[in-house]
C-alpha cells in the first residue's frame, strides 16, 4: 500500500469501532482465550505498559516496525514485539509508548503524529496490561537500536500484514509449556505470535474495514 494512500485512510481508521477481543481471538493460542476477558485479570492488579505501532514510508510504501529483543534471562527474551515497555510514574500511557520508542529505536517523540489507541491486551506471564498506540511519521526514519535492549529491527510492509498468506500455525516454546501450537504471522521468516500478533490482528482488521 502506498504511504500516501494510507494517510488518506487515517480519518476513516480513527472512526472505526475497535473489534477488540473478536480480533485478538483470531491470533490467540487456545490457552490464552480465557485470559482476554477483563473478568480474568482485573483482580491481578496488572501493571500498565504501552507499545507503539509506528507507520512510515519506505520507498513510498507503507511500513511498520517490529523489534527482536535481546536474549536475556526473562519471559520475553529474544521475542519479536513492538517498541514499548512499562509505564513510569507521572506519565500518560501515550507518553510511555513514545518514550520507549525513543529509548529502544531512537525515534524522537516530537516527530510522531499519534493517531489513536487500540484495544488493551493482558499478558499473563508478566502480568502486564498492554495499551497499543498507532503513530505515524511522514518521512522514512533513521532507526538507532538500543544495544542494551534490541537485537535487531524488523521493517514490515503493510501489505504483508494485509496478506492472509502471512498467517501460519507453528510450534513455539513458552514459559508454561515446552511446546504449543500457535497462530502466528510470518514476515520474511520472522515469526510473530502472542500479544504482538493479537495486536496486529486488530490493526489488520481496522485497516481492512476501511479499504
Amino acid at each position: 500500500m502506498l504511504f500516501n494512500d494510507f494517510l488518506l485512510l487515517i480519518p476513516q481508521i480513527m472512526s472505526v469501532q475497535l473489534p477488540a477481543i473478536n480480533a485478538h481471538l483470531k491470533m490467540a493460542p487456545v490457552e490464552r482465550a480465557k485470559t482476554l476477558n477483563k473478568d480474568y485479570y482485573s483482580n491481578n492488579n496488572p501493571r500498565n505498559s504501552s507499545v507503539l505501532i509506528l507507520c512510515y514510508p519506505k520507498n513510498q510504501q507503507s511500513c511498520f516496525i517490529l523489534i527482536q529483543r535481546n536474549t536475556y534471562t526473562g519471559i520475553h527474551s529474544a521475542q519479536v514485539s513492538f517498541p514499548g515497555g512499562k509505564q513510569e510514574a507521572n506519565e500518560t500511557l501515550e507518553q510511555t509508548a513514545l518514550r520507549e520508542a525513543y529509548e529502544e529505536v531512537g525515534i524522537l517523540p516530537g516527530g510522531v503524529n499519534m493517531i489513536m489507541s487500540l484495544s488493551s491486551i493482558y499478558i499473563p506471564p508478566s502480568n502486564f496490561l498492554v495499551y497499543p498506540f498507532l503513530g505515524v511519521i511522514n518521512e522514512s526514519p533513521e532507526f538507532i537500536p538500543s544495544p542494551d535492549e534490541v537485537e535487531r529491527i524488523i521493517e514490515v510492509p503493510l501489505e504483508k500484514l494485509l496478506d492472509d498468506n502471512s498467517i501460519i500455525n507453528t510450534t513455539v516454546m513458552v514459559s508454561y509449556r515446552d511446546n504449543i501450537m500457535v497462530p502466528a504471522f510470518t514476515f520474511n521468516n520472522n515469526i510473530v505470535w502472542g500479544a504482538t500478533a493479537m495486536i496486529l490482528a486488530e490493526f489488520k482488521e481496522i485497516i481492512k474495514t476501511v479499504l
